[in-house]
């Protein structure tokens, strides 16, 4: 046994601290991996249009580079670079009061939002698996779903830039049974893609309209890469009621258009970190009850 296995064990809740701490830093870079890989994508697919066309690109997405590192964190409203000290998780934000601190201008609550709800779940993580290689690949797979979530939820992509390798690391994990066995897994991954792939066909062959997106099967694939087939059914059914009720709130309470299309990622994101943390429970609960 390691020292730091020692250690943890002896004190537990060290270790979900240290997690917490890890968790809000990596939900500041998961900040900056939702704003900028969707501009990244945009510009990856225009750049391989123009190679096609033949035509120059523009001179402001040749003038410098832009990716995840580059530029450094900016102001959105006066272009004020972020200090390392203006950019530390939940602190900078309070003490700025949620403002720049050049011109002023409110910061989005999104930023300390999406670092509170990284650091708190990734502390789930945990408190429920302790210091194990399980907790370990909960935090990545954590990760990951809180990225894809946002994204989905801006824009209504879910990028194969993550979804593609969270699935083969779902199912290299499980080659050593990690999770679930393996052809639990292997079956996870094609039976969730072929289910959604179903549902979207469907309902395009009834109404002549697309109900989903490839990303969709790919992310309910990668679920089941992780999580193995058994767990499918249950994320179906959570993400489909969360959503349902989502939507007729957002539908009557904010009086949006029915016909405008709501991301299903988040949801089944949500769904399958649920099932991640409790999922066997969860089902051994429904077959007691529905016994009844």
């Amino acid at each position: 046994m390691s020292l730091f296995q020692t250690y943890f064990a002896l004190y537990p809740h060290a270790f979900i601290v240290v997690v917490l701490l890890l968790g809000l830093m990596v939900g500041s870079f998961l900040n900056v991996v939702i704003a900028r890989l969707p501009v990244m994508l945009e510009r990856d697919w225009r750049a391989q249009a123009r190679e096609l066309l033949e035509v120059k690109a523009p001179k402001t997405e040749r003038a410098a580079p832009f990716n995840l590192m580059h530029p450094g964190s900016r102001c959105p409203h006066c272009e004020h670079r972020i200090r390392a000290w203006e950019n530390i998780p939940l602190l900078s934000f309070t003490w700025l009061r949620g403002k720049c601190s050049a011109c002023g201008k409110l910061i989005s609550w999104r930023y300390p939002a999406v670092e509170l709800i990284s650091g708190v779940l990734s502390a789930l993580i945990a408190w429920r698996f302790g210091y194990t290689a399980v907790a370990a690949a909960g935090l990545l797979f954590t990760w990951a779903l809180i990225a894809l979530a946002f994204i989905d939820y801006d824009t209504q992509l879910l990028p194969d830039n993550i979804t593609l390798p969270l699935l083969w690391v779902g199912l290299l994990l499980n080659v050593s049974n990690l999770l679930v066995p393996l052809g639990s897994a292997v079956i996870g991954a094609a039976t969730g893609y072929f289910i959604l792939w179903l549902v979207y066909y469907a309902f395009k062959l009834l109404t002549g309209k697309e109900g989903m997106g490839f990303g969709d099967f790919k992310l309910y694939a990668s679920l089941g890469a992780w999580l193995g087939w058994q767990q499918l059914p249950l994320i179906l059914l959570m993400s489909s009621l969360i959503g349902a009720v989502v939507g007729i709130a957002i539908i009557i309470l904010m009086k949006r258009d029915r016909r405008l299309p709501i991301p299903f990622g988040p949801f089944l994101c949500g769904a399958g970190w649920v099932a991640f943390m409790w999922g066997d429970q969860l089902t051994r609960y429904y077959l007691q009850l529905a016994r009844f």
